[in-house]
């Protein structure tokens, strides 16, 4: 039997908190750059390894250091004098049964095929010199995937949790996100870098957004052309908010500027993130699983980014608790929040918690509490039977974690 644990809670949801506040870090941010390729790294290196051995061997890619190089910026197009350093860490099996993997050249390929699918400016033969850390790991973590079959043992004692659903300003901050990066705003816009963070701040029922955007100086001719393409972004800005938010916002963009002081007072990038000169980069300092960084409610500590995807509670409890989280409110009727927490216990395997928590907030007080409990414990009952198939989704790279 599973250890589930189910308690409902009388506090506020966050939807109707006083206040409010919700960051996401954007596609060509240099935190989002370290979790999206370490995590690229860690599905193609299990690929290689389910091809040669059938099945995913010890590694750990979750480690990483984009530092930033240095750019000259000019109206037209400036260049870049030194490129980006990309340190890759942690570990990989790079020997198993006598056969040596290639775990250098699979991490730098990979990452490079990241930086050419997502950065449309970004050459990483030319932009990015790599460092590669990955070194083979400690014996008895690496035993674990000799030890047996199917569901691993955890190779960690590690807590995740996860919630559903999310709060309009949470979807609102991620879809922000999502229009100034997709690949029509682009189009229209290609003066506009992937280097994008926003923040969302919700006092009451008013909006307010702060967004920085990156701004591709090879499509800005003078500092005039700067501040009139970046009106005409703020105007297709506000309408994507108003249409969603309602009445009662208002949006910011690149507060920094100051008109009149030429290529030193505008957000002017040469390749369209701060990476190329201005920002470093790190796993696990971007957004959590589920798109965002939700201040409002409890986090999960580890990076999911690049962690194992059979072995590593870190990766897979982070995953699972929102995916849990969503079918319950999804299933379960009469539920306006619920957070759930696993707790892994090391060398124990990952379909045995040793607790799930669930926490409640009801709609009304009279909803039958042993008749939502019993469809609670169904679901993630469920879930956990199935783990191997949520698994293998981690493993071909099909749930986004950042």
């Amino acid at each position: 039997m599973r250890n589930i644990i189910i308690e409902e809670t009388q506090q506020l949801p966050v939807d109707r908190r006083m206040v409010e506040v919700v960051e996401r870090k954007g596609l060509g941010h240099p935190d989002y750059i370290c979790d999206a390729v370490m995590n690229r790294v860690s599905v193609e290196l299990s690929k290689e390894y389910i091809k040669l051995f059938g099945d995913v061997l010890h590694h750990n890619t979750d480690k990483s250091l984009l530092a930033a190089g240095r750019a000259t910026l000019a109206f037209g197009g400036g260049h870049i004098d030194e490129h980006m350093l990309m340190v890759m860490g942690d570990r990989a099996t790079n020997v198993f049964e006598g056969v040596e993997i290639p775990v250098e050249e699979i991490a730098e390929n990979a990452a490079k095929k990241w930086f050419r699918e997502n950065l449309r400016f970004v050459n990483p033969d030319e932009h990015i010199h790599f460092q590669n850390q990955l070194r083979r790991g400690s014996a008895e973590l690496t035993d674990i995937f000799n030890r047996k079959k199917g569901v691993r043992d955890a190779n960690d004692t590690s807590a995740a949790v996860g919630y559903a659903p999310m709060s309009k300003l949470e979807k609102l901050v991620l879809d922000t996100e999502l229009f100034l990066n997709s690949k029509e705003f682009k189009k229209q816009h290609p003066e506009s870098g992937e280097d994008i963070k926003v923040m969302g701040l919700r006092t009451q029922d008013e909006f307010q957004f702060t967004v920085a955007m990156a701004f591709v100086d090879r499509f800005i001719s003078s500092e005039r052309d700067y501040f009139s393409k970046k009106k005409e972004i703020h105007e297709e800005l506000r309408d994507f908010i108003g249409e969603r938010a309602g009445k009662k916002f208002k949006v910011d963009l690149n507060t920094l500027d100051v008109n009149g002081r030429g290529i030193n007072g505008i957000y002017l990038t040469v390749l369209g993130t701060s990476a190329e000169d201005g920002d470093c980069g790190q796993v696990g300092r971007g957004n959590r699983v589920n798109g965002v960084i939700p201040l409002n409610r409890p986090i999960s500590n580890e990076a999911a980014a690049g962690k194992n995807p059979v072995s590593h509670v870190g990766k897979i409890y982070n995953l699972l608790t929102h995916r849990m989280a969503d079918h319950i409110y999804r299933e379960v009727s009469g539920i306006d929040e619920v957070y759930i927490w696993l707790l892994s216990q090391i060398g124990k395997p990952v379909d045995q918690p040793k607790v799930i928590a669930v926490q409640l907030i009801k709609k009304k007080d009279e909803l039958n509490s042993k008749s939502l409990s019993m469809q609670i414990e169904e679901i993630i009952e469920k879930e956990l039977d199935d783990i191997d198939s949520f698994c293998k989704l981690l493993i071909e790279g099909k749930i986004p974690v950042c």
